[in-house]
């Protein structure tokens, strides 16, 4: 049975410049307690890596807000003004990476390759100082896989096992970033006994899982 954490000793584990994986898009499917808590500690200079930084007041963008984020990996900005403010700024530093890119190389992390390659991003600033692959005549650009030190991850309902399905497409990035990180820690809605999720409903298996943030109060 796995362990379960409250909030605030979840954010505790989790050190000011370390590197998150966190699931979501636009908010949808993002552990929003979890990042209560680490704005609740005070977090600094923190990466993310995500596929946006959500909007003020919700999900990511309360990190933003906090002063918590000191660079993102990203795939888009465009709907949080105050990332947009503090990235012109100089506050804040961003990596923006095509979103199919972005997830392949978060994919190639926690399968173990030495990166991918794609087409995307040839002559753009993306190519800007990276290795180009040739390929059966065809150019392909070698992106490296993007580690985390904590994923981050929201989920529909964990079992006391730590397997873990999703909600439609609160699904996204949540079950690929749990691959890619050295600790993975889970919100779920709720916790139910082991056989109450039918195994094909398992999209992240518990084996993958270090720690279940407890039941909301």
């Amino acid at each position: 049975m796995k362990h379960s954490l409250k909030p605030e000793a979840a954010a505790a584990m989790i050190p000011d410049g370390a590197t998150l994986l966190i699931g979501g898009f636009m908010g949808v499917g993002t552990p929003e307690r979890l990042i209560d808590a680490l704005v609740a500690r005070g977090a600094k200079g923190l990466t993310v890596v995500a596929n946006d930084s959500a909007t003020p007041g919700r999900g990511i963008g309360k990190l933003i807000t906090a002063g918590a984020v000191a660079h993102m990996i990203t795939s888009h900005i465009g709907l949080n003004p105050e990332t947009q403010q503090k990235l012109i700024s100089g506050e804040i530093t961003a990596e923006l990476v095509p979103q199919g890119t972005l997830v392949e190389r978060i994919r190639a992390a926690g399968v173990g390759l030495g990166g991918i390659l794609t087409p995307t991003g040839l002559g753009t600033e993306v190519e800007d100082g990276k290795q180009v692959v040739t390929v059966d005549g065809k150019r392909y650009l070698l992106e490296t896989p993007i580690h985390g030190d904590f994923a981050l991850i929201a989920a529909q309902q964990a079992d006391y096992v730590g397997n873990l399905c999703y909600t439609l497409t609160a699904h996204n990035f949540n079950p690929i970033m749990a691959m890619a990180a050295r600790t993975v820690i889970a919100e779920p809605d709720t916790i139910v006994p082991v056989g109450v999720i039918p195994p094909d409903a398992v999209k992240t298996p518990g084996a993958l899982i270090d720690h279940i943030l407890e039941r909301a109060a």
